[in-house]
Formats: C-alpha cells, sequence, structure tokens
C-alpha cells in the first residue's frame, strides 16, 4: 500500500506556524487541516489566534470554525474528521498540511488510538478530584501525561472530568505503564513529515507576552463578554482555555484586568514549554530553529527543501 504524505508543521504557541504552513500549502497547491484544540469552535477569534480570512490567502482551512463553543468536542472526534478530511485532500491529488500546537490532535493523527474506557473507582475518582481542585486543570493533565501518554491522546487537556478517567484507568489496569515510543504505533496508511519550529526561549517568551497584548489590544475582553452573553460559561470545555478562563475571572471580580493579562501571558508560556517538551518525544521530527535564519523567505526555502527531499525518497 503506498502511503499517503503529511505534512505536519508543529511547534510551540506564538513560533510562527500559522505563517509558514500558509506559505507551504501555496506552494503545494493544498489545503490545510488545524491541529488547534481552541480554534476549532466558533465565535473565538481572538484568544485563539485564530488566522483572519487575509491571512489564509485564499487557502482551505479544515477543522476551524466547525463547532459550537457549547459542544462537546473530544481528541477521537478530531481524530475522525482530521483523517477524513486528509483523505479528501489526498483523494484531490493533493499533500495534506497539517498545522497547530495541540500535541494530542497531531497524535491522534500520526497513530492508531485506542479511545475506549473501563470500569471506575468512586474513592480513586474523588482523590483525583481533589487535586484537581487544589492544584488546577493543568496540573492534574500534567500528571496524566506522565503517566500514560497514550491514555491522554483521547482527551481535551481542559476536560477534567475526562482527565480523571483516564488517570482511573491507568491505575486500575496498568495500561498506561508503557512507555512513548511502544504504546501506540505509527499509521500504516500515512508517511509523515514532521517539523517541529522552535527559536530561543527568551525571544519566544518576549513573542507570547507580545501576542497578548495585542490580543487585549485587538478585543479579547469584548469577545468573551459576547461569549458569555450568548450563554457561554466558565464550566464549560471551551471556557477553560487560556486567554477565556481569566478574562472570566475578571469579569467574576476575581482580579484586575492587569491581573488577568499577566496570568495569560504566564500561562502561554507554560504552555509553550510543554509544548516544547511533548514534540521532543518525536524521535523522527525535524526541529527547525526559526531564529537561524536571516527572514522568513530563508526558513520556507529550507522547509520545502526538506519537504521535497523526503518526498523524492
Amino acid at each position: 500500500m503506498q502511503k499517503i504524505p503529511v505534512i505536519i508543521i508543529a511547534g510551540p504557541t506564538a513560533v510562527g506556524k500559522t505563517r509558514l504552513s500558509i506559505e507551504i500549502a501555496k506552494h503545494f497547491g493544498t489545503s490545510i487541516i488545524s491541529a488547534d484544540s481552541m480554534q476549532v469552535y466558533k465565535q473565538m477569534d481572538i484568544g485563539t489566534a485564530k488566522p483572519t480570512q487575509e491571512e489564509m490567502q485564499n487557502i482551505r482551512h479544515y477543522l476551524i470554525d466547525e463547532i459550537e463553543p457549547w459542544e462537546d468536542f473530544s481528541v477521537a472526534e478530531y481524530s475522525r474528521l482530521a483523517c477524513g478530511y486528509i483523505e479528501k485532500i489526498s483523494n484531490e491529488g493533493k499533500i495534506p498540511v497539517i498545522v497547530g500546537g495541540t500535541g494530542l490532535y497531531i497524535n491522534s493523527i500520526m497513530y492508531d488510538m485506542d479511545f475506549s474506557g473501563s470500569s471506575s473507582n468512586e474513592d480513586l475518582r474523588k482523590e483525583l478530584a481533589d487535586y484537581a481542585q487544589e492544584h488546577g486543570a493543568e496540573s492534574l493533565y500534567s500528571r496524566l501525561i506522565e503517566l500514560s501518554p497514550e491514555g491522554a491522546a483521547g482527551i481535551h487537556p481542559n476536560n477534567v472530568k475526562r482527565v480523571i478517567r483516564a488517570l482511573e484507568i491507568f491505575y486500575e489496569t496498568g495500561e498506561g505503564k508503557k512507555d512513548f515510543a511502544s504504546a501506540p504505533k505509527l499509521r500504516d496508511e500515512y508517511l509523515p513529515i514532521l517539523i517541529v519550529l522552535s527559536r530561543d526561549r527568551k525571544k519566544l517568551y518576549e513573542l507570547i507576552n507580545m501576542r497578548v497584548d495585542m490580543m487585549m489590544d485587538a478585543g479579547l475582553l469584548e469577545e468573551v463578554n459576547r461569549l458569555m452573553a450568548s450563554g457561554c460559561d466558565k464550566n464549560m470545555v471551551s471556557m477553560k482555555g487560556i486567554g477565556y478562563k481569566e478574562i472570566i475571572n475578571y469579569l467574576e471580580g476575581l482580579c484586575t484586568l492587569d491581573e488577568a493579562v499577566e496570568q495569560i501571558k504566564m500561562g502561554s508560556r507554560r504552555y509553550a514549554k510543554r509544548q516544547l517538551t511533548w514534540f521532543r518525544r518525536y524521535d523522527f521530527a525535524k526541529w527547525i530553529d526559526v531564529g537561524e535564519f536571516e527572514d522568513h523567505s530563508s526558513l520556507l526555502n529550507f522547509a520545502i527543501d526538506y519537504i521535497e527531499d523526503i518526498l523524492e525518497k
């Protein structure tokens, strides 16, 4: 069976994935599938750094603006939809381009994942719920990543109930004790061409802080106000995303606006660090330090040359 080549542009938030992916898609005359757990939601544009119509440059984007903020959406559903779009684009004679920083979503494309579950344990569930209450959803999710990356692959990081469920499965069955390399197997039908963008951490953090300021200037506060007015609430998975939960805290009087902005910046920096840690798991990834190129054109040419070299093999 001839494998379907799939170009994947990954990396931390604010590193420049969107621009590079659009230019690569233009070069190959193809479409893009988003691998971003927040951009899939409609009405959430500013806080998710969703590309504008102008930035998309008439390139077809899938899995952006596909579900409402109040709808449930899992990695299992993402995998089903993304693989369907990969097949659609491939059948058009084009090479799909995946772009995003949600490692779980990228994992679900490259690997055969098992999204099934097992029985529950009330005492363990309460212990994990108490941990989440004390330390926060991100800390609980990080715990799951460390113990069972394959268990995490079917879950949105903000979905505390499902994170707890996956940890229950790990402790009850021990199935999560397999290491990352020996657990999920790469899909036989795809040839993943994975590029991970990175850059100097200090510079990356500066870009993240600048992006958050730009989001505020662009109307993030007003966007969250509109979402809340349309019926969204802080318990929804979509509203627990970085940038949204902090503004909701401000709207509820739990902090000042300046404090909320600083929390967004800190949360985004921590998320970028976790993203980089996640992508280091892939030993076949091509890492590109964008800071080593004198301009964006040089970066683009380097990436295209790398992709074309693999395609020619």
